[in-house]
């Protein structure tokens, strides 16, 4: 496989529950309707789940990991997680739940933005992945809405081992 799908850690999850990345208490709700993306176990909420809306800054905590220095493309949004315990992610590949039309943002491995593209309504997602990732200077790609921009889950390459 060229590339790892993630949903958010679930330690990362617990200390967003508590404080998020913009130091804010989660604002917690219930999805009356069902059909938040949540980014915990990349579904869509189910109707009558809790969950919070916290702020979330997925190249800060990646380029942490790996030493990278996002500088001014470290940004932080709006996301959707499950408010109680979740199990986390069941399911290898793109996620169902999150279908195009989506904008792939790709990062080098300095933490810069390095190139992305829109993924059209009824585009193959895991094809135009390898095709973003063929480009060896792509270190990490962002999946993320178009209407608003939010981020929806990271692409990575696999880690050698």
């Amino acid at each position: 496989m060229e590339f790892q799908i993630s949903a958010i850690d679930p330690a990362v999850v617990r200390e967003l529950l508590k404080a998020d990345d913009a130091g804010r208490a989660p604002r917690v709700s219930v999805d009356e309707t069902g059909g938040a993306p949540v980014r915990c176990c990349l579904r869509k909420a189910a109707a009558g789940e809790r969950i919070a809306l916290v702020s979330y800054a997925p190249l800060r905590r990646w380029a942490a990991a790996t030493g990278a220095d996002p500088g001014a493309y470290d940004e932080q949004g709006p996301i959707f997680l499950h408010a109680d315990p979740c199990p986390g992610r069941a399911e290898d590949g793109w996620p169902a739940a999150h279908t195009s039309p989506r904008v792939l943002r790709a990062y080098s491995a300095d933490g810069r933005i390095h190139g992305g593209r829109v993924l059209p309504e009824g585009a193959d997602p895991e094809v135009a992945l390898k095709e973003v990732f063929a480009d060896p200077e792509v270190a990490v790609v962002h999946v993320r809405a178009i209407e608003y921009g939010c981020f929806h889950f990271e692409a990575a390459r696999p880690a050698l081992t």
